[in-house]
């Protein structure tokens, strides 16, 4: 994607594991935050509990592989069960506060809480539990829900989770470990991706099933939408489930968020790219020489482009490995200075070349351009441009932040206007019919609404409206 530079932020992964034996998780955890780093590159923190219940911590701002070294795996005592978390800040400021697992004692001891997503109605919660007298560390959403849970939990912690979830609006997927018990969480319009899986007599949750792949884990399913799975110490698995349960699964985790060798709700991410690489070789036919895609998430959709019509395919830009994805960078400045440093361009493939390349999006922009003009500086006779995806029209709240619409390059331009902005000979994007096509779905069963501004729920009752600009 285009704006894995400079434009979209991501969201969070999260990783839970529930074991009749105590042992080393913490190592398990992460190396399944390390399978998720894409999900997340500004912090990462582990939380294993042992001994009556007690819960062991740590967290601290960077990758996965800087903030736990040996030595602060090894200090970690063995247990019987662990969750960790990798965050993006969609909401809440970015320091080490903010970062996660939320750890704190409540009404059944020791509790940690993981969350991936956005909470859009998190402000009026928080200010009514203050007005009541309730206390915050950090201006995240997940130390919300962790402390409704508590408040909630009056006769037991399911109940406690289940009446919870009652009250929040957007998008989460969580793992929760207190009482003895780890708990998996998901929305009821299941917006964010969340699967188990099974080790031997171990039972994992993820954000994906590539973190399963880490661990050797076996894919058992994935989590409903308003399903809440709940493994207590005997390892007895039991399941319950929200009202008003309507799926709307994020289109956005097949477009990009979600790495390729994942599958989401059945379908895998690699085909479903491939397909939309495979429709945009039916639908646009361009006289060109060579087909590249940006890496790492559109090129699955340019090999596609490649097999389809028979143009070779090849390099054209060279990732730097050591750099994360930089549209995680809390800043423009920073993800700005990131596009200089994260691709580079390999003149002897594109020189004297009429090159199609393919991405899966485009937020803002600024990106494409700078990687459009690279590639005329290094020889490139044109540059033709086909994005694997619909245009991006909308902002999103429920966990990817897209900004306001006014901020992005299709909020209200034309494709035409847009290739001129960008610098391209042409442009075209697939369309949202081919997308949902690729998805093996109906419309109905996905959220789209940074393509078509169909939202879930009702963005505006919760002062989300005031960032969509009208049309």
């Amino acid at each position: 994607m285009e704006d894995h530079i400079s434009g979209i932020h991501e969201e969070c992964g999260i990783v839970g594991i529930m074991s009749p034996t105590k042992k080393a998780l913490a190592y398990d955890i992460y190396f399944g935050l390390f399978a998720l780093q894409h999900r997340g590159q500004e912090s990462a923190g582990i939380a294993v509990s042992y001994d009556s219940r007690k819960i062991n911590y740590y967290k601290k701002m960077g990758l996965v592989n800087d903030v736990f070294e040996e030595e602060n795996l090894k200090a970690f005592p063995d247990g019987n069960c662990a969750i960790g978390h990798v965050r993006y800040s969609t909401t809440g400021s970015s320091n080490v506060v903010n970062a996660q697992p939320v750890v704190f004692y409540g009404r059944f001891g020791r509790m940690a809480v993981a969350h991936n997503g956005n909470i859009i109605n998190c402000d009026s919660l928080k200010s009514a539990m203050m007005k009541k007298g309730h206390v915050f560390q950090s201006s995240i959403d997940s130390e919300v829900i962790a402390s409704l849970i508590n408040l909630n939990s009056e006769e037991n912690l399911r109940d406690g989770v289940l009446k919870t979830c009652a009250q929040l609006e957007g998008a989460y997927s969580l793992v929760i470990m207190a009482d003895g018990k780890l708990m998996a969480v998901r929305d009821r319009h299941g917006l964010k991706p969340l699967v188990m899986g099974r080790r031997g007599d171990d039972i994992v949750f993820a954000s994906e099933t590539c973190a399963l792949d880490s661990l050797n884990a076996e894919f058992v399913r994935d989590i409903k939408p308003g399903e809440i799975v709940t493994v207590d110490e005997d390892m007895n698995i039991t399941s319950t489930f929200m009202q008003n349960i309507e799926r709307h699964s994020c289109v956005f985790e097949y477009v990009y968020l979600a790495r390729s060798d994942s599958t989401i709700d059945g379908r895998s991410v690699y085909d479903m790219r491939y397909d939309c690489g495979r429709y945009l070789a039916e639908l646009y036919k361009i006289e060109a020489d060579v087909v590249a895609g940006v890496p790492d998430s559109a090129i699955v959709a340019a090999r596609a482009y490649s097999e389809t019509t028979g143009l070779p395919l090849v390099d054209a830009l060279s990732k730097n490995r050591y750099v994360g994805r930089t549209f995680i960078q809390p800043s423009q400045s920073l993800r700005e200075n990131g596009v200089r440093v994260k691709l580079n361009a390999i003149k002897n493939n594109i020189n004297g070349k009429r090159l199609i390349l393919i991405d899966d999006s485009i937020v803002r922009g600024t990106t494409s351009k700078k990687i459009i003009k690279l590639l005329r500086d290094c020889g490139a006779k044109e540059v033709h441009m086909l994005i694997a995806s619909p245009v991006v029209k909308y902002p999103c709240f429920f966990g990817v932040d897209m900004d306001s619409r006014d901020k992005l390059i299709g909020g209200y331009r034309t494709e035409e206007e847009i290739c001129a902005i960008i610098g391209a000979d042409s442009l075209h994007y697939l369309p949202i019919e081919y997308l949902i096509k690729a998805c093996k779905g109906k419309k109905c069963d996905y959220c789209a609404a940074c393509f078509d501004g169909k939202y879930p729920v009702d963005v505006e009752k919760y002062n989300c409206g005031k960032f969509v600009l009208e049309i």
